[in-house]
């Protein structure tokens, strides 16, 4: 799954831009699903049928990256942006990117003032992004249009995705593993359940836009109105590092989270309880989550249709919407084998009514 995960976080895909991710997805799945589509917002809608009666259950992870989009080019060439997805602005100064012009990608960073002008300014001002500026080595504004940009032009991180950590501990950093991560371990699954017995049909959506308002969830959602569970797939922030806002509630390398609610989604008890049982029958490492400073695919999902029973697995992350999230390879290992081991405790009998 590490292969798997560096590819997909190195593939640019900011809101609204998922190309690069969309067709990826698509082609890895071709050939291991009965059926598999890109709808009219980009989501990728993919079908697995068992060998015996079931229910029909969803499994989702966004593909959308937090990025930045090309607002106004000065007339030195220096560019404007505005923000696509949640940022902090503190971290933005001095990071590299990626602006995906027209013609090809472009390194680019974005400007800061040099050290030696900061006796002549306020060193604890944090300065909005609207008075930021990406650097692409333009010239002019001539300059910057003639090498593809825009008003309009998507940008990204320009991170490349490493392993830290000990062999039998390892860590992955990167950009967008929020939710790449996610689609990894969804690949992942469907991969392990390649020729096993399952009951039902398992429908896997991967998501645009859910960065800025679980947008591709909805629309989605709404073409599957068969589905009888779901169980979306993402990152969530850790509380395990020395800040004092952190409360040591989930932690970095202790299993996937079980989540117990978010901002978008109370998890109804009948999936929380049966997830926590899998997880304690076959030795899954788990935490549970409450954490109301997030939300997910499944927030939307919930809501579809007459209502959809849906679960959250968080997958703890640190340094989310930054260039250098990280995660853990076995808390992605124990999400995997927890929604595997899911998919094969259904029964044609299996409800999940309030």
């Amino acid at each position: 799954m590490d292969k798997l995960v560096k590819q997909l976080s190195e593939l640019h895909g900011p809101c609204g831009y998922e190309q690069n991710v969309t067709y990826f997805i698509r082609d890895y799945v071709q050939n291991k699903v009965d059926n598999v589509k890109v709808d009219a917002m980009g989501n990728v809608i993919a079908r697995k049928k068992g060998l015996s009666q079931g229910p029909t259950t969803l499994l989702t992870a966004h593909m959308d990256e937090v990025g930045f989009i090309v607002k106004k080019i000065e007339d030195n060439g220096l560019i404007r942006f505005e923000k696509l997805g949640g940022h902090d602005d503190r971290i933005l100064l001095a990071q590299s990117v990626k602006v995906l012009g027209e013609k090809h990608d472009l390194d680019g960073v974005i400007g800061t003032m040099s050290a030696h002008f900061v006796k002549y300014d306020d060193p604890k001002q944090v300065r909005s992004h609207r008075k930021l500026y990406i650097d692409i080595g333009a010239a002019s504004k001539k300059e910057a249009i003639e090498m593809g940009v825009e008003i309009g032009t998507p940008v990204t991180w320009a991170t490349e995705t490493k392993v830290i950590g000990k062999e039998d501990n390892p860590m992955i950093v990167g950009k967008a593993l929020d939710d790449r991560a996610g689609c990894a371990v969804l690949l992942s699954v469907l991969n392990e359940i390649q020729d096993k017995k399952f009951a039902g049909e398992v429908v896997f959506l991967f998501t645009v836009q859910e960065e800025v308002g679980l947008r591709g969830a909805q629309t989605a959602i709404n073409q599957l109105p068969e589905v009888d569970i779901a169980i979306a797939i993402d990152t969530t922030a850790v509380s395990d590092t020395p800040e004092e806002t952190m409360d040591q509630t989930l932690h970095m390398g202790a299993g996937t989270g079980i989540k117990v609610m978010d901002f978008s989604l109370i998890v109804q008890k009948g999936i929380k309880d049966e997830l926590k049982k899998i997880a304690e029958q076959s030795n899954i490492p788990y935490q549970m989550e409450v954490f109301p400073g997030i939300g997910t695919d499944g927030g939307a999902v919930a809501l579809a249709n007459k209502g959809i029973p849906t679960g959250v697995l968080s997958i703890p992350s640190r340094n989310a919407h930054s260039p250098v999230e990280l995660v853990s390879m076995q808390d992605m290992i124990a999400t995997k084998d927890l929604v595997k081991e899911f998919i094969f405790s259904l029964k044609a009998t299996s409800r999940f009514t309030f």
